[in-house]
């Protein structure tokens, strides 16, 4: 990525406010994952062990906006970095304001402080400019490391930097977003081949920009999850009860034309595990290329694991994004965990590359205990799957080129 990082600038003694994305998952106040924290670990190093003055800004969740929420508090957050970094991590009750200046004044090299839940303000997720003026003042430096965001155009993530450029300070990328941006960038733009994708989740709606830019880069396009189901019913194929999305089938026709025409081999499931109910009780049954009536879809069947592990083995870039089924549920997980282990295999075997995007793909890879076997699990499953249409990020663009 052609833009600098923070690596670039001499942050001693200089407030960096610092974008990240610690939306993590909260249960009666605790976080249930902290991969986003740990993730944010080597660039927030970075800065304090240079005796940079760290400001660090973040949403969690979706609150309405209107004020403080404290279900979507970020304490929690600023609590486990603290453990993670051995060193008390500051925490205000805002994110703008007397308070929060007060607070930033304060900061020696070396310190860390966390504002509160950006999106408490109304005027974070509209992209508002005196809201980001406000939080530019507290800042010499601004450094972007949340990816999984890095395709809003809020104003964290635009109007910030947009107003401390202005001013002439530095903006800047954090280690996390310059590896997501690469890994993802390199995998559409230069691929080792065969390049092949493994698309899958719920909706075809969600997956339509994504697998119409890579009918025109990859070698083959693998399809799994409930988003099959609807591609079959615009092939005239029995679905029982399985989940669709009839008012996509216009489009899933289109893309099942553009298919014919492609470079890029289209794959759908040939078989399905299919149950009566989605339930880990429920009776279940193998079947062939239709789903019959009363049965519903949800898991890839064996024929299609052989046929896909097959294209997976000879695979040398991968880019994963999406499960092959309901594989929270048993017995539903068979085909999820089967595919994440032909990639994880093709890394180790031959080299590959594999990109596994974020959301329900992250977590299933980390499910199976295979995280550490993959070359890059990505944090944001809406940003990396925007990426793989082809889109690009004005919050990434106007960062300062190296």
């Amino acid at each position: 990525m052609a833009k600098k990082t923070i690596a670039d600038i001499d942050v001693n003694g200089q407030r960096v406010l610092m974008r990240v994305d610690f939306n993590v998952p909260l249960k009666d106040g605790q976080i249930t994952d902290d991969r986003r924290v740990e993730s944010a670990l080597e660039t927030i190093r970075s800065v304090i062990e240079r005796g940079g003055k760290l400001i660090l800004m973040s949403h969690l969740g979706r609150p309405d906006g209107t004020g403080v929420q404290s279900e979507f508090s970020l304490k929690p957050a600023a609590d486990r970095l603290g453990e993670l970094l051995n060193k008390p991590v500051g925490f205000v009750g805002d994110c703008i304001g007397d308070e929060v200046s007060a607070a930033v004044g304060g900061l020696s090299g070396g310190d860390v402080l966390l504002l509160e839940n950006l999106r408490f303000h109304k005027e974070e997720k509209k992209g508002d400019e005196s809201f980001a003026t406000q939080l530019a003042a507290l800042g010499d430096v601004y450094c972007n490391n949340a990816f999984g965001t890095a395709h809003r155009d809020h104003a964290s993530m635009v109007a910030v930097p947009n107003a401390m450029k202005a001013a002439g300070k530095p903006c800047v990328a954090g280690f996390l977003l310059q590896r997501e941006i690469q890994y993802l960038l390199e995998a559409i733009s230069d691929p080792r081949r065969p390049f092949v994708a493994i698309l899958g989740g719920a909706k075809v709606s969600d997956k339509m920009g994504a697998i119409t830019n890579l009918l025109d880069t990859v070698d083959t396009i693998l399809i799994g999850g409930a988003m099959a189901y609807t591609f079959m019913l615009a092939q005239d194929k029995g679905v029982g009860k399985s989940l669709v999305e009839r008012d996509r089938l216009k489009d899933a026709h289109a893309i099942l034309d553009h298919a014919g025409r492609a470079k890029a081999d289209l794959m759908l499931p040939v078989d399905h595990v299919c149950g009566k109910e989605f339930s880990s009780m429920t009776e279940t049954q193998v079947s062939d290329e239709e789903i019959p009536d009363g049965w519903m879809g949800l898991d890839i069947g064996p024929k299609t694991v052989t046929a896909y592990a097959e294209v997976i083995g000879k695979a040398t870039t991968l880019v994963w994004n999406g499960p092959m089924g309901a594989f929270e549920t048993k017995p539903f997980h068979v085909g999820t965990k089967r595919i994440a282990t032909e990639i994880a295999e093709a890394t180790a075997d031959h080299g590959a590359t594999s990109i596994i995007g974020g959301g329900d793909s992250a977590a299933a890879i980390e499910q199976f205990e295979l995280a550490d076997k993959v070359s890059h699990v990505s944090t944001g499953g809406g940003a990396s799957l925007e990426m793989l249409e082809g889109k690009k990020f004005n919050s990434v663009e106007l960062l300062d080129e190296a």
